[in-house]
């Protein structure tokens, strides 16, 4: 996977970022969801490399990349904490503005990345997500049974931890078949990646305190900023066969909290840069390179 691309081991304020970037021209991040890692882009990056400096990490908590120590608020996980990261990885790759995709978690880390760095963002891709505080603010039955991983992986510790770790395989898998559509989409090698990163009891207690951190901290800040819109272009991908697209009006949703905002559905269930990597490696191309 990454023909081409160096892998790299970064220092940062915050500590260490394991990421992959390839490729010459304007930079752009790619940010991976849960429960993967930056491999999940392996199917588009060496494309999007020909015409972009590619940066794939692994977010805080996740992969190979720093796993810090969790507090009684969580801040340690908040998305303003995971948003700074990419703010000082990109800093020192040498790139001071940036286009930034993300997708899943690595959808809501672009979301403050772009409130909080507005300056350094020059335009954003969130695929398959609609905004955090949107989602727990219309809380229902369906999205509870739909999304159940939301308030299972929020109970104090150690109850997910220790449950995820009797068998991390069969949880990376079984959350993989539950949201995609296309089983053979997600590679014998990418799928080996995301088992073995989730094999590590700190990425399963890390992983915890990113979405303990989505209930909690990042929903305050969230609330202090309903009033602002993004003011870069917004780009809105997602999977026509998975939840969010049936349950939300995706682009009326991120219009709330973006004034140019623009996307469509793809035929692909939640994995969108793995299930349908073309109408996605497309739709990236056309919006990054307008």
């Amino acid at each position: 996977m990454f023909e081409g691309f160096a892998r790299r081991k970064l220092g940062i304020a915050a500590g260490e970022v394991s990421l992959a970037i390839g490729g010459k021209g304007p930079p752009l991040l790619l940010l991976h969801g849960y429960p993967q890692t930056h491999a999940m882009w392996h199917k588009i990056a060496p494309a999007l490399s020909k015409a972009f400096t590619v940066v794939c990490p692994d977010l805080r908590g996740y992969g190979d990349s720093m796993k810090p120590p969790s507090d009684a608020d969580h801040a340690g996980y908040a998305k303003r904490a995971m948003a700074q990261d990419q703010v000082d990885t990109m800093q020192a790759l040498g790139f001071e503005r940036f286009a930034v995709a993300g997708h899943d978690r690595g959808g809501r880390v672009a979301h403050r990345l772009a409130l909080d760095h507005g300056d350094r963002v020059e335009r954003i891709a969130v695929l398959d997500i609609c905004p955090t505080h949107s989602m727990y603010a219309a809380t229902d039955k369906e999205f509870a049974t739909a999304y159940y991983h939301w308030f299972f992986l929020i109970q104090p510790a150690p109850l997910p931890e220790r449950l995820i770790g009797a068998d991390p395989g069969y949880w990376v898998n079984a959350k993989l078949g539950h949201w995609g559509r296309d089983e053979a989409a997600i590679t014998p090698e990418a799928r080996a990646e995301y088992v073995r990163a989730f094999s590590d009891p700190a990425t399963i207690h890390a992983t915890c305190e990113d979405y303990r951190a989505a209930a909690t901290i990042d929903l305050k800040h969230d609330a202090a900023d309903l009033g602002r819109v993004l003011e870069m272009p917004l780009l809105a991908l997602w999977g026509a066969k998975g939840f969010v697209g049936r349950r939300y009006d995706v682009l009326a949703e991120w219009r709330k909290r973006a004034r140019d905002v623009r996307g469509e559905a793809v035929p692909s269930g939640h994995f969108l840069p793995e299930e349908a990597p073309a109408e996605i490696l497309g739709a990236m191309l056309a919006f990054f390179q307008a």
